[in-house]
């Protein structure tokens, strides 16, 4: 039917904006694309073990592996057993992103309008460049070619925006500065595509859902029409 992608920076409320669109939407269903994973409902049983592993050893909940260079002047080597680790999630993670992808289609196919929580390509697209990230996984090096070249993107991407000063203010993490780099990156990023929508979310939350559940009526009757 139609994938939509609500993404944007730290603050913006996407989770909040998807699950709360997705029930006034007909016929819509939410799905977590990022890489928290207490934050995920639908997981492979590999990706359950790492978080318990992780939540075990009190590290952080999410499905990335370390993204720095170990090379890197100030870094920590990572060791044999370190790199083994790393690949082994990397691995993991591309199969988590693909089985989410499977589900996403089970719904579309169902005639379901799917609206993503996050996108996997939407997140990671910035660190593709990044001279810091490290070259070395070969996991690494195929899971960031699989997004850039061969994992489906959405029917709809839509931005959920505000200045940086609001963002922050709403999710106190970081620096004002990161805030600005990270809106710049989706802003810059989605100027490629067509299917590009930004949304202004410093409003009152119903104008904000109304406006989301709007822009994604008109997308999936452009969509049908052209079917």
């Amino acid at each position: 039917m139609l994938a939509v992608a609500l993404v944007g920076a730290d603050g913006a409320g996407k989770t909040t904006i998807a699950r709360q669109v997705a029930a006034v939407v007909p016929r819509a269903r939410y799905l977590y694309m990022g890489v928290n994973l207490e934050a995920s409902h639908v997981m492979l049983p590999s990706t359950r073990l790492v978080l318990e592993i992780k939540r075990a050893m009190g590290g952080r909940p999410d499905l990335s592996a370390p993204r720095t260079d170990p090379t890197a002047p100030g870094a920590r080597p990572r060791g044999l057993l370190g790199t083994m680790r790393a690949e082994v999630r990397y691995a993991n993670q591309i199969a988590e992103e693909w089985f989410r992808q499977l589900v996403a289609w089970y719904y579309l196919r169902r005639g379901s309008i799917v609206i993503f929580d996050r996108h996997f390509l939407w997140d990671y697209h910035a660190s593709f460049s990044d001279p810091g990230a490290d070259r070395a996984l070969r996991m690494r090096r195929l899971h960031d070619r699989l997004l850039r070249r061969l994992y489906p993107r959405p029917d709809l991407i839509i931005c959920l925006d505000a200045p940086a000063e609001v963002l922050h203010a709403r999710k106190g993490e970081g620096s004002m500065e990161d805030r600005e780099r990270r809106r710049r990156e989706y802003l810059e990023f989605g100027a490629r595509s067509d299917n590009f929508v930004v949304i202004d979310v410093d409003r009152p939350p119903e104008v904000v859902i109304r406006d989301v559940a709007d822009t994604i009526a008109r997308s999936a009757t452009a969509k049908d029409d052209r079917v």
